[in-house]
């Protein structure tokens, strides 16, 4: 091929006319070659003897989708090469994607699976504890009626003025005729109270979610009131349980100092009507320290009962009201008619004429009349060898045979037998010998102490 800008020229030389048949083989030799001759306007395509022109850009569209199509064929046999590999990886990154993407969402559902059992968790405990505050509240609503049993702990309500001119004497005790003081009784204004009341509870219901941090500093709050409560009934109920094991102690070494018999002192006390069958008291071993408390206090406290119904048949109280005035103790003394020492088996009360004379223990009416010096006198049988007698009276309102109960009023003072004015000559005596009686005052005064 060749380019010619000008005419065309033949490719072959001249030949002589000798070498005609020579040259006709070359040209035939030639013609098969098919040369492309560029022209001054193109490129021209010679195949046997026939010539084809193109021009530059229908030849150069042939030259570009020959060599495309060569680049396909080659990109398609690569293809068709590596398709395997390139498929594996395509389908490895895919799974390799879709992994990622389910270990994304199991982590995620591990989040909210973990927040809603910690949600789970915190209503758990919240339910708990406010079911502890519950059952606390209850213990100590159930505390509180325990304790309203015991009057000496819980005290009493105070009525207001306007309501005490209208309840005098209705429902306010009444101090002891005969010592002005409440014997055993715990005194009206007695300021031992508990506040035993749990507060009340305005607390979310058991199933409300706690999520706000404020919950757990009201539950603080609850039970902090709660063990005030607690507490303070703790301390009422050590406090009284020392107060009547106190009265016990005191109460036994009165009867101690006055040389009596426990045992006969208890015998002779009536029994009164009543009965059942023996149920023993038992103590639960995972009892409340509350519990256990209250369990000594009861037992305490019917010793208590025991030896107030002993100590009623001691004469241990004054047998007139008022203030205390001897006019003559006990003992030798100068004789107000013969002005010689003679003994006076007895205590003289200063007092009015009529004033009223009271038993100063149960017991049975064993002489109702006049004996000699006594004037008018009465005898009282108290059990176990104690009696009492009232002498000088000036009325005598009961009769042998009655049986009369501590502070009843069994005659009026008065002046008769060996008397040089109205007073109340009083004795006490144990198997028939007189004893001071001011030994049994005094051990009044004790036990009204406590």
């Amino acid at each position: 091929m060749s380019y010619r800008s000008g005419h065309t020229y033949s490719e072959y030389p001249q030949h002589h006319p000798h070498d005609h048949g020579r040259a006709s083989q070359r040209r035939g030799a030639a013609s098969h070659a098919a040369p492309v001759a560029p022209s001054q306007t193109g490129y021209t395509l010679v195949h046997a003897g026939k010539q084809v022109r193109f021009g530059p850009v229908v030849f150069w569209i042939v030259v570009g989708a020959v060599t495309l199509l060569g680049v396909w064929s080659a990109a398609t046999a690569t293809y068709f090469a590596f398709r395997d590999d390139v498929l594996t990886r395509l389908i490895a990154r895919q799974a390799e994607m879709q992994y990622a993407y389910e270990d994304r969402i199991a982590e995620l559902r591990a989040r909210v699976d973990r927040a809603t059992s910690r949600q789970l968790l915190d209503q758990e405990q919240f339910d708990q504890k406010l079911e502890q505050v519950m059952r606390r509240q209850t213990a100590l609503e159930s505390r509180a009626t325990a304790l309203g049993t015991i009057p000496d702990v819980t005290g009493s309500i105070k009525p207001s003025r306007g309501a005490a001119a209208s309840d005098v004497g209705v429902g306010t005790p009444k101090p002891s005729p005969i010592s002005n003081t409440v014997i055993f009784v715990a005194p009206p204004d007695r300021e031992a109270r508990l506040e035993s009341r749990a507060p009340i509870l305005a607390s979310p219901p058991p199933n409300r979610f706690a999520k706000v941090q404020g919950v757990d500093n009201v539950l603080v709050r609850l039970q902090s009131s709660l063990d005030q409560v607690e507490n303070r009934q703790m301390a009422a109920l050590n406090s009284y349980q020392d107060g009547m094991e106190s009265r016990v102690r005191r109460m036994r070494g009165v009867i101690g100092d006055l040389g009596l018999d426990m045992g006969q002192l208890e015998s002779a006390v009536p029994r009164m009507a009543m009965g059942g069958p023996f149920v023993p008291v038992k103590l639960a071993p995972d009892s409340s320290p509350f519990d256990r408390q209250l369990y000594r206090i009861n037992v305490t406290r019917s010793q208590v009962d025991r030896l107030n119904r002993t100590l009623a048949l001691v004469p241990y109280r004054k047998p007139v009201i008022g203030e205390v005035e001897f006019t003559s103790g006990f003992g030798v003394r100068s004789d107000p008619f013969l002005g010689r020492p003679a003994m006076h088996t007895g205590l003289d009360f200063r007092a009015a004429m009529g004033d009223p004379v009271r038993a100063t223990a149960n017991g049975k009416v064993v002489s109702a009349g006049w004996s000699g010096g006594y004037g008018r006198m009465i005898e009282i049988d108290h059990g176990n060898g104690l009696a009492t007698r009232y002498g000088h009276l000036s009325d005598i309102g009961v009769k042998i045979g009655d049986v009369v109960k501590i502070g009843q009023v069994i005659g009026e003072v008065g002046s008769t037998g060996r008397s040089t004015g109205p007073h109340l000559h009083y004795e006490t005596r144990i198997d028939g010998d007189a004893v001071d009686p001011q030994k049994f005052l005094r051990a009044g005064v004790r036990l009204s102490a406590g």
